[in-house]
């Protein structure tokens, strides 16, 4: 049961991820330029904001549902 949720939130990681380049590539290649040329420290920050998002949100469907 557990790998099923598992397999299932990595699926969805791919759509979610997949859903920028293939309706803009040329907005997703300049976002990925510029992310090219940020230093370490904004990265990490942009990171753990990811993190703590992504944690808050399997966090309310998890209460929800």
């Amino acid at each position: 049961m557990m790998w099923s949720i598992f397999l299932t939130a990595v699926g969805l990681l791919f759509v979610f991820e997949g859903i920028l380049p293939f309706l803009s590539p040329p907005f997703w290649r300049r976002l990925m330029q510029q992310m090219f040329i940020q230093g370490d420290r904004v990265l990490r920050i942009l990171g753990l904001v990811s993190m703590l998002v992504g944690l808050a949100l399997v966090s309310i469907a998890h209460d929800l549902f």
